[in-house]
Order: C-alpha cells, then sequence, then structure tokens
C-alpha cells in the first residue's frame, strides 16, 4: 500500500504483517465486540463547533499531567506483549514517545523489564500499569522497580479482575509464543515452581488478584509515596469512591472494549465522571480514540489528556521504533490542526461550547 497518513492506514499495515493471532489479540474486543465498535463510534456522534476570526497564528498543544509537561494531551497508554509486535517492543515504544515528548505507560505484562524500558529513554517521563497479583511479592518487587528506576506514577487497572471472553483469541488458538518473554507473568511461575513456557492470555492474568477492593489501596499506597492513579473508572459512584479515598487522577476506561462487552462507550460515560470529580482530581480518558480531532473532542467534555494504546501500537507493528513515533507525531499535528480550526490555542481553550452531539444509530 502507499505510506500511511493516518491511524487506520498503519493498522491495515499492521494486519498485513502481524501473524493472525497476533494481530486479533491487539485488536480484538469482547465476545460481539460492541463495546470495541461503540467507542469510536460515540466520539464520532460528537462534532466540534469551530469559533473563527481568532488569530491562530501560533496554537500550542503542550499541557501537563499530574504536574509532568507533555507536549501534547496525549499519552501512551499500557499494551501487553509489544515485543509481539516487533522486537524493538517497549523499549522502543519508549524511545518513540520520549522522541514525540509526551509520556508512556508501560504495562505490568510488558516483555521488557521496568528497567530495561528505563534505560531506553532514561530522561523521558513514565508511569507504570499495575495488576495486583494474589502473591503480592511479585507486586511489591515491580513497583520497588518502577520507583527505583524513575517511574513518576502507579497506574492501577481496577476493570479486570478477571479476564474478559475474547472470542477472537478463542478462534485463533492464540498464545504468547515461548521465545516472547513476559518477565512479571515469568516471575510467578518461578514462585509457583514451574517455569515460563509461554501462556494464553487467560494464563496471563490467572495470577491477579480478584479479591481486591478499595480498602487494599492503602496497602498498595504503602509500597511507594509514587501517586496512585486508577484506570477503568466508569460510573459517578467509583469516580466518588475514588476521590475519597485519595487517588491522585482518575482514566476513564472500558479497557478498550475488551472486557464487558455490554458496557457504554467511554466518550459518554466521561461527562458524568468530570461532574462527579468536580475538580478534585485530574481525568482522562481511553478507548477508541483515532484521531487528534477525537483528543479535542476529549477536552471538551473535560477531560485533562487521553491515552491511546493501539495507535502507536499499529505503528510499532509497521516499523518499530520508527513507526510508533510516526504515528505519535501525526496525532500531535492532528490535534494541532483541530485546535486551530476551532479557535483555540491551547488545549485548556477547548470547552464544552466547542461540542455538539448527533444522534446516535
Amino acid at each position: 500500500m502507499s505510506e500511511p497518513v493516518c491511524v487506520a492506514d498503519f493498522e491495515r499495515l499492521a494486519e498485513s504483517r502481524l501473524e493472525p493471532g497476533a494481530f486479533g489479540y491487539y485488536a480484538g474486543g469482547a465476545e460481539d465486540e460492541r463495546a470495541l465498535a461503540e467507542n469510536v463510534a460515540a466520539w464520532e456522534r460528537l462534532r466540534l463547533r469551530p469559533r473563527v476570526l481568532v488569530d491562530v497564528t501560533e496554537v500550542k498543544t503542550e499541557t501537563t499531567v499530574l504536574g509532568t509537561s507533555v507536549s501534547m494531551p496525549l499519552l501512551v497508554a499500557p499494551t501487553a506483549l509489544q515485543r509481539l509486535a516487533h522486537p524493538d517492543g517497549e523499549p522502543g515504544m519508549a524511545r518513540a514517545a520520549a522522541a514525540a515528548g509526551t509520556l508512556m505507560c508501560l504495562s505490568t505484562l510488558a516483555t521488557a523489564t521496568p528497567e530495561e524500558v528505563a534505560a531506553a529513554a532514561p530522561g523521558a517521563a513514565r508511569w507504570i500499569q499495575l495488576y495486583v497479583f494474589r502473591d503480592r511479592g511479585v507486586t511489591r518487587a515491580f513497583v520497588e522497580q518502577a520507583a527505583e528506576h524513575g517511574y513518576s506514577a502507579l497506574v492501577l487497572t481496577v476493570d479486570a479482575p478477571r479476564l474478559g471472553r475474547r472470542e477472537r483469541d478463542l478462534r485463533t488458538g492464540f498464545r504468547v509464543p515461548e521465545e516472547i518473554a513476559v518477565p512479571s507473568a515469568a516471575a510467578v511461575r518461578t514462585l509457583e515452581g514451574g517455569s515460563w513456557d509461554g501462556a494464553t492470555p487467560l494464563e496471563l492474568l490467572d495470577a491477579i488478584d480478584s479479591s481486591l477492593t478499595w480498602d487494599d489501596l492503602d496497602e498498595l499506597r504503602s509500597l511507594s509515596l509514587l501517586p496512585l492513579v486508577l484506570k477503568g473508572i466508569q460510573t459517578a459512584e467509583d469516580a466518588e469512591l475514588a476521590c475519597a479515598y485519595g487517588v491522585d487522577a482518575i482514566i476513564v476506561s472500558n479497557h478498550g472494549g475488551r472486557q464487558l462487552d455490554a458496557v457504554a462507550p467511554t466518550a459518554e460515560l466521561l461527562p458524568e465522571v468530570v461532574e462527579a470529580v468536580a475538580g478534585r482530581v485530574e481525568v482522562y480518558v481511553d478507548g477508541g480514540i483515532r484521531r487528534g480531532s477525537d483528543v479535542v473532542k476529549a477536552l471538551g467534555l473535560g477531560a485533562r489528556a487521553v491515552l491511546v494504546g493501539r495507535a502507536p501500537l499499529w505503528g510499532l507493528a509497521c516499523d518499530g521504533e520508527v513507526g510508533a513515533r510516526r504515528v505519535l507525531e501525526l496525532l500531535r499535528a492532528e490535534i494541532e490542526l483541530a485546535l486551530a480550526l476551532c479557535g483555540c490555542t491551547s488545549p485548556e481553550g477547548v470547552s464544552p461550547a466547542h461540542l455538539s452531539v448527533i444522534a446516535g444509530p
């Protein structure tokens, strides 16, 4: 195909290059994939309302998240098994994010250690995503590595006490190859007296502690002084609880449509969470964001920033670190253009008045 010019082009090219099981693992959602599709469609139902005759000679995309400066209100979401997409893996993604001036969040189920990723982009901002294992020693070691190697926030995923039914993986029989190491999963296997020999997605998450409750947040906080972000909040009620329990930020997320299929898209969930939080903590959102204009829509709904996982992953699959960087730079250019054409000279200039909604199907 010709040179890719948008995220959708990168996705098509990635599909042609990846083995079907690996592509399905990255691209798929739960069950009938309605939540996956609706995440995208919900942003499409929002319309931007441009204001004109505004001096947009200089438009800045820079913002801050938890006090950290980033080049744009778009961060790299935690996605597992990146060396399955390309040998550059998470270290390549970290370098790409650093080159684009933004922040990467490393997955617990990464194919590189926190130390390796930190060494790949030593001066870059980075967060680390956590699953809490039944063996808290593994979790403690992971958090200690994060603190030691300069990660500036813990992002606790709270919407996956069990793995969603991902039927694409069942149809392809997807399994992580033995040669693709997952250090956290290998550590769990070792403690259980086994060895790493690959795994299905269900086996990867089998050691996650499904008994985790709000009261366990104090234990997690005791492991580190790093800010705590909850990823997977989908209701005003849980947003209120998150604030009451003293978390530092919230990510509105339905796990990219990969957990419970019968849920609302994140663009529809974001306003109630923002209203419930009432400015007490920063609110971010992920799910279905494919264009820079989607990012501007999220800002209009009250998000401080968005996280994208699949988009830079398609770039990584196409051309390693270089491809991931191209996707991130492409999205930054789209954000800048959308801001300018809306009459906004910075992300802070976007308001609900810049949005309208069309009826859904």
